[in-house]
């Protein structure tokens, strides 16, 4: 996929999350978030401060804390969010997490649920939640260059009314120049994510537009 090709779906994508995306309030500088997920999230593929955390923490001005864990599940997560949450004591969490249950192939049905106790155990410590939307496995992806998302995450987007970050990672891992390997972003596709996630959360109005 080409850059001008990878902007123009970032755009379309963004644009068709931010219309049913709720409004909420901003955060001010200086606010703890919480990035939740994988190696992701943790930035394997890339050098350390050029994770996506990292650039986020820079561009909005919140303390961001890496939360990622290479090798992580959504079902292994939901034993160690509560103590990330008593950690660090966010006031927004940023969910990205599943695509090394889709690699298991466990069921989507089942990742969906996990999702949803993750969820649940964030919004009764009073954060609230940015959840980002993972590609699933899939040979015609592969063979076609573009890989498609679960659809988990859309509808959880919209049974627990919360905004999603909808085809950023997707269209990142679908780009060749943007990956380290076969399922990890490079520093330039980390880069995208965080620019991707800003996007949403100023969509939505969690981050205040420069």
């Amino acid at each position: 996929m080409s850059r001008l090709r990878l902007l123009l779906w970032l755009a379309f994508t963004l644009l068709a999350g931010c219309q049913d995306s709720p409004r909420l309030a901003a955060l001010p500088a200086g606010s703890s978030v919480l990035a939740f997920g994988n190696s992701i999230t943790f930035g394997t593929g890339a050098n350390p401060a050029e994770d996506y955390p990292s650039r986020l923490a820079a561009s909005s001005g919140w303390q961001v804390h890496n939360a990622g864990l290479p090798g992580d599940t959504a079902a292994a997560a939901r034993d160690r969010i509560r103590d990330q949450l008593g950690a660090t004591r966010p006031a927004l969490v940023i969910v990205e997490i599943g695509g090394n249950d889709f690699l298991r192939r466990r069921p989507e049905a089942a990742v969906k649920e996990d999702l949803r106790a993750i969820i649940a155990a964030i919004r009764q410590s009073g954060a609230q939640v940015v959840l980002v939307a993972v590609p699933k496995l899939s040979l015609i992806g592969v063979a076609t260059g573009k890989l498609p998302e679960s659809t988990i995450y859309a509808e959880l987007a919209s049974e627990e009314k919360l905004p999603l970050v909808a085809g950023v990672l997707a269209a990142i891992l679908s780009d060749p120049e943007l990956k380290a390997d076969a399922i990890h972003p490079n520093a330039d596709g980390y880069r995208k994510l965080a620019e991707g996630i800003a996007e949403q959360l100023q969509a939505t109005g969690l981050l205040k537009k420069p």
